[in-house]
């Protein structure tokens, strides 16, 4: 009989030598036909990563190390995954314990036979069609000595094995090719009913049950027993009218029954077993097993039901994928695909949950607690996004959005809603997902600090596991953990364990906009991904994983963050969070220009310019420039070094930087090496000052030979020590890190993703009374600002057939129309083309560094199947690419001009919008006051009779001035410059200033005049005199006075309205009346 690998001989001999010869020991030696089947699959791997030209693992280059590297490329698809799995784990036993078995020999080989088509479909001839497998005859049966042809056959395995080794295999095809190839090939597997149930005990096993469906079968004896997870095999059924069937597996929690599983073979519509067979086996649990039965729902006697076909779920075959399930104790639930299996734990768990009360329980809860000053001590707007995130999951959303603005307390809230959701049961156990360790250090440490209830913290109530903790057990509530680690644990993962889908009922997740890294330096956790595509997917993958309720916090939303979670259901603004007093605003920011940033840096042509080798770390003299060579600011430090642009803008800025203050200042710079020459300037700068040398810093992930414990260490010194004072980072500091003392930001880098530059500017809007912020400054000296208007306004640029690189790609970030844009990215594709023909293998060796694994070819291919937005993110994101093929293929990164060019500042101005000068700003809010005081109600009530104006329609107000870009901070800054009048007024003194020529007074004196006048115009006893002191003090920052203020804060711990209503002895509402109309005694016409 013909081996069933002889298919294989002539394009890969070595794997038709290792199948025969498996086949061979098949029934006389069932032991060696384990190790052999196991090894095909490893030598399919090796030559995998031959033929795509991947890197063995530089550590610990095992078998199953080498299965993660080619996962992580996405050439295996979850098929084939399963069976190189299955081969390998039985390999492994039969090496290790000696294990032999006849029967799963057979299952073995017929899956390795489906593996070896998947393979000469996709790395070798596509248009092979498969001869069925046939189970080869026992030997015994031929007289022919087959001992010397199995020690032929191991003989020709070894020599084949070394000749694979050594050969060299060129790359036919680039990885997405491959990938796609490898997919549709998987998608024509023909597991049978055994091996797809081989596949199923092998992932049931991976949770916790016993599975085993040749050997814990029903006809074979095997029973519940108590302290036992068993999935019992060919369960018998007989329903009431006395049909009798075989359930393919009953789950079994010692000697309870919890659920029934069919599996079926692959291109089965998975819903409709589940509506049909699994439906009617939970009916027919039989007289004889009914003693197993953990309660009835209706005509149901099982409460869960599973069916699948092996098959990962894949949306694009949803009712062909998947782990599909049914809960059927409550009528109205339908079913749903599942990721995984449940444990044995998370089924019990999801058993005795009683969802119903614990919604009723959680919306009977009053939030008093949470507004405890001596507890958690949260915002009225804290409150509402706990409150909206209830709702919305009592409703039923199992996915939900809050977003709030940088600064405004997201890991309280959090706290706030962890707490409510266990204390009420709603939730039995919460996986907090963060994306740098730093955030969930943070986090862990509000859980151990912040006094919730009774004096105790949350890991004082409850168990928490931390990030550290890669293992969670029954009595865990809380676990951290980061995004990495996850996707380490669940989509790398070729242990014999892996997460189970219920491991947690409820998945919050914090900074939840993640997708922003296309100005990012990839991390050394980031280069789990191939790219910013990879990331979202994996990302996402691993936040659906869970059968989970899914909770993300952000403060700004991002299309693939609306994608996973939804439009959110709260919303708290920065510039609301302002107006309310919990943020800080800045003020108009420095614009700093100086002659080279004005001018550019120009080399005519025939001169000499020297060049810096970053591979060599040289700097030669370039021949005579052929032709003109211009840089402007954007290219300053990326692809010209001008340290005396650098030097002529820090000595500006460190004027107004005090590195020996209280306030600290925060650096962008463009990459590491620009990091290190502006803190070697700003040293050189202080130097003469005596300043203390620590005070200046560098926080990248380079710092302490990239050790991340040092890393931390440098940013917990920055938050909470007087030094490091000045510290300048490239993207290590952009989100997620809290130093309320941060008042200055200077940006020496261009930044193009909104989302990167908002956290950016996050990291400085935190209140911080301890030093007396009142705003945060921002310095720029290279047109961030204006890189981030709207693309609509900017000039479209003229394509021409030698346009270069650099201009295809400034082009890419200014045309405003797709079709420009696809014409664009066509054309950059084109020249790309026609470039990749003289790159060098050094060349090549370089641009896939670069470019995450990819061959010129793969990254073509990528951009070709993407979105048109996608490409223009994808491309501007991997820009380096095509330095390396601008070189003409010498696989060298852009060498960098050094700039020895004198530079002199031209001006340092505040910017109040497009060449507006102070005067000009007065003069616009002027016009808007006059413009809209018909239109505008609370315009009119500021003008005509402010002492009716309430809190909520002054902030309605100061939200529509600050949409027109007036604000509070960069009026005050405008009328300094304009007068050098050195006052602080409020937005109520700038209108009433501008519409009715009143006095500009500040909040202070305002008060103090207020305050005065009601003493004399009344008779207070020593007790309200107190009160009026309190008063006072809270008018400093709320510029009008109101019932509601006084059942908030502060008034409201001690017993609000109604008491200090009572101290004034029922005259409260006139107090405020009084105050409200002195306040505004400013000389105006109206007033």
């Amino acid at each position: 009989m013909e081996s069933n690998f002889t298919f294989l001989e002539s394009n890969f001999p070595v794997l038709a030598q290792i199948g025969a010869t498996a086949e061979e020991y098949l029934y006389s030696d069932p032991n060696s036909c384990l190790i052999k089947l196991g090894l095909l699959g490893e030598t399919i791997v090796n030559l995998m990563m031959q033929f795509d030209g991947i890197q063995p693992p530089s550590y610990d280059n095992t078998h199953a190390n080498r299965i993660k590297l080619l996962k992580g490329q996405g050439l295996l698809p979850r098929e084939i995954d399963d069976i190189l799995y299955s081969l390998r784990m039985a390999r492994n036993k039969a090496v290790h314990a000696n294990y032999d078995s006849l029967e799963q020999c057979k299952v073995l080989m017929g899956m390795a036979h489906e593996l070896s088509i998947w393979f000469m479909q996709t790395y070798g001839d596509w248009q092979y069609s498969p001869q069925r497998f046939v189970l080869p005859l026992e030997k015994s049966q031929a007289r022919v000595d087959y001992e010397a042809i199995l020690r032929e056959k191991e003989a020709r395995i070894e020599e084949l094995t070394k000749l694979a080794e050594q050969a060299k295999v060129a790359q036919t095809m680039t990885i997405e090719e491959r990938t796609s190839r490898g997919s549709r090939a998987a998608q024509q597997l023909q597991l049978s009913e055994a091996q797809t149930r081989y596949i199923i005990d092998e992932q049931l096993r991976k949770v916790g049950w016993e599975a085993d469906t040749v050997h814990l079968r029903y006809s074979k004896g095997t029973r519940p027993q108590k302290g036992r997870n068993l999935a019992i095999a060919e369960w018998p059924t007989r329903n009431s009218s006395g049909k009798s069937g075989y359930a393919d597996y009953a789950l079994f929690v010692g000697l309870q029954m919890v659920g029934f599983i069919e599996a079926k073979r692959q291109y089965t519509d998975i819903p409709s077993v589940i509506d049909n067979q699994c439906k009617e086996y939970a009916q027919s649990v039989s007289e004889e097993h009914a003693a197993y039965q953990v309660g009835s729902w209706s005509k149901y006697k099982v409460p869960f039901v599973f069916a699948t076909n092996g098959r990962k779920y894949l949306k694009q075959l949803e009712t062909k994928s998947g782990i599909w399930f049914l809960d059927v104790r409550k009528q109205s639930n339908i079913s749903k695909a599942l990721q995984g299996w449940m444990s044995p734990e998370g089924i019990m768990e999801l058993l005795n949950r009683d969802t119903d009360t614990a919604d009723q329980a959680l919306g009977a809860t009053p939030y008093d607690l949470l507004r405890d000053p001596d507890g958690l001590n949260l915002r009225e707007y804290q409150i509402e996004a706990i409150e909206a995130a209830e709702q919305a999951i009592i409703n039923g959303q199992d996915k939900v959005l809050l977003s709030m603005a940088t600064g405004t307390g997201k890991t309280r809230t959090i706290l706030g809603m962890l707490y409510r959701f266990l204390k009420s049961s709603r939730f039995q156990r919460i996986l907090f997902l963060v994306d740098r360790t730093s955030l969930g250090e943070q986090a862990q440490d509000v859980f151990k600090e912040v006094k919730i209830e009774e004096l105790m913290t949350l890991d004082n109530i409850y168990n928490i596991k931390e990030l550290s903790d890669k293992d969670i057990d029954r009595e865990t509530k809380v676990h951290v953990a980061t995004v990495q680690s996850l996707v380490k644990r669940v989509l790398y993962n070729e242990g014999e364990t892996i997460p189970a889908v219920s491991d947690y009922d409820l998945v919050i997740v914090d900074e939840a906009h993640r997708g922003y890294i296309l100005d990012k330096e990839m991390s050394d956790d980031e280069l789990l991904y191939r790219n910013q595509e990879d990331y979202i997917s994996k990302y996402s993958a691993v936040i659906d994983y869970f059968n989970a309720v899914k909770i993300g916090l952000t403060a700004t939303p991002a299309i693939q963050t609306t994608q996973i979670f939804g439009q959110p259901v709260f919303n708290y603004t920065y510039r609301r969070a302002v107006v309310e007093g919990y943020l800080v605003d800045h003020d108009a920011p420095h614009t700093i220009v100086t002659k080279l940033s004005k001018e550019g840096i120009t080399y005519q042509k025939g001169e000499v310019v020297p060049i810096y080798d970053p591979v060599t770390g040289e700097i030669t003299n370039s021949g005579e420039l052929d032709d003109e060579l211009k840089f402007d600011v954007e290219k300053f430090n990326r692809q010209v070094i001008t340290e005396n642009f650098n030097r002529t803008v820090l000595m500006e800025i460190a004027q107004d930087i005090n590195p020996e203050g209280d306030a600290k200042t925060l650096i962008f710079a463009v990459d590491d090496s620009h990091a290190d020459v502006i803190v070697k300037l700003l040293k050189e700068i202080y130097e003469p000052y005596g300043v203390d040398n620590d005070a200046v810093m560098k926080i990248t992930g380079s710092i302490g030979v990239g050790n991340p414990k040092k890393v931390q260490e440098a940013i917990k010194r920055f938050k909470n020590e007087r030094h490091p004072n000045i510290v300048v980072t490239v993207d290590l500091l952009t989100t997620g890190i809290d130093v309320p003392k941060i008042t200055t930001l200077v940006f020496m880098r261009r930044v193009k993703s909104r989302i990167l530059f908002e956290q950016m500017m996050g990291r400085a809007t935190r209140l911080c009374p301890e030093i007396g912020k009142t705003h945060f400054e921002i310095y720029d000296p290279v047109g961030v600002y204006e890189s981030l208007e709207d693309v609509n306004t900017m000039k479209q640029v003229v394509i021409q057939p030698s346009t270069s690189f650099d201009d295809l790609l400034d082009g890419l970030e200014t045309l405003p129309t797709e079709k420009q844009l696809q014409n664009q990215i066509d054309l950059i594709v084109a020249k790309m083309q026609r470039k990749k023909r003289n790159m060098t293998k050094d060349a090549m060796a370089h641009f896939r560094d670069i470019a995450q694994g990819d061959t010129p070819d793969q990254f073509i291919d990528r951009v070709k199947h993407m979105p048109v937005e996608e490409a223009k993110a994808y491309v501007l994101n991997y820009r380096k690419v095509f330095d390396i093929l601008n070189e003409g293929g010498r696989g060298k990164p852009r060498a960098v001009v050094i700039s020895d060019k004198e530079d002199e500042l031209v001006s340092h101005e505040r910017g109040y919008g497009k060449g507006l000068k102070p005067k000009d700003y007065l003069d616009e809010f002027k016009a808007f006051i006059t413009n809209n005081m018909n239109k505008i109600a609370a315009l009119q009530v500021v003008c005509t009779k402010p002492s009716d104006l309430t809190r909520e329609s002054l902030k309605s107000l100061r939200l529509e001035l600050d949409r027109e870009g007036f604000t509070e901070q960069q009026l005050n800054t405008a009328w300094k410059q304009l007068s050098n009048e050195d006052i602080t007024a409020d937005i109520i003194s700038f209108i009433r200033k501008e519409a009715l020529g009143s006095a500009l007074v500040s909040r202070a004196e305002r008060t103090k005049h207020a305050i005065a006048k009601l003493k004399e115009k009344h008779s207070f006893n020593k007790m309200e005199l107190d009160w009026l002191g309190r008063i006072e003090t809270v008018l400093l920052h709320e510029p009008i006075l109101d019932r509601d203020l006084f059942n908030t804060g502060a008034f409201k711990n001690q017993g609000g309205y109604n008491r200090i209503n009572k101290v004034f002895r029922d005259k409260l509402d006139t107090i405020i009346t009084d105050i409200n109309q002195y306040l505004f005694e400013d000389g105006g016409q109206s007033a």
